[in-house]
């Protein structure tokens, strides 16, 4: 569990497509085995530490003639934003995939002065 240590509460959130392979026949729609694509996903504000973050499909486009197989997640958090990452592996042919995600974490408040 993460305990939050400040009243201020910052939430962030958005969509985003991440690929549409099927468009130009990219290494989704038409490779095979172990794949990977990365995304870096700016937070609209900082956070004063690196927050919670949650990732999900809002949308995905596969085709049903194999198994299919796939991991969303977010990878290297920081104050500033994340990398959304997509993974797929074996026959799975995936067309496109949108992601939505939030962030939860402490902000500054701006009645805190910090002396140096």
């Amino acid at each position: 569990m993460r305990v939050f240590r400040s009243y201020r509460l910052g939430v962030d959130q958005g969509s985003q497509v991440l690929f549409s392979d099927f468009e130009h026949d990219g290494e989704m729609w038409t490779g095979s085995g172990p794949r990977e694509f990365r995304l870096a996903i700016a937070f609209s504000g900082p956070f004063d530490r690196p927050p919670v973050v949650h990732v999900g499909m809002a949308m995905w486009d596969i085709d049903i003639s194999a198994n299919q197989r796939v991991d969303i997640c977010a990878e290297n958090i920081t104050e500033t934003g994340f990398d959304a990452v997509f993974r797929t592996w074996g026959d799975t042919r995936v067309a496109r995939v949108r992601c939505d995600w939030i962030a939860m974490g402490e902000v500054a408040d701006e009645e805190e002065w910090q002396l140096y």
